[in-house]
């Protein structure tokens, strides 16, 4: 009988403890590609190899044109290239990281290549 509830007990313990906090989408690890005509333009993401990102699900959204892309990270936690998502320079663009227990995001205004670490969206 002590047996059974040592054993209960260790695996109670074993569904409480919580899980590391991933980090945010570092925006000068982010890389945007814009394409298209003035007034027409994409934009596809990448995001190099990252371990607290392996098995995510990866959304951008462009805030000012309302429209998004979800695609899921590679086996080694990489993104990318994506679909095209409609975008333009100066836009202001979330790209978010969900794992089963918990979802990371940075928002960003849109530029070509390497993202800002300073240039965050505003209200």
């Amino acid at each position: 009988m002590r047996r059974l509830a040592v054993v209960f007990l260790l695996g109670l313990a074993g569904c409480v403890v919580p899980s590391i906090p991933i980090p945010p989408p570092d925006p000068t690890a982010m890389l945007f590609h814009l394409s298209g005509d003035p007034g027409n333009t994409s934009a596809v993401f990448s995001y190099p190899p990252d371990e607290n990102y392996i098995g995510s699900i990866v959304y951008i959204y462009n805030r000012n044109a309302g429209v998004g892309i979800i695609e899921d990270a590679h086996d080694d936690g990489s993104v990318g290239p994506t679909a095209p998502v409609a975008a333009a320079l100066g836009d202001q663009v979330i790209v978010s990281f969900q794992r089963a227990d918990q979802t990371v995001s940075t928002c960003v205004r849109l530029r070509e290549g390497t993202q800002s670490a300073i240039d965050y969206c505003g209200p």
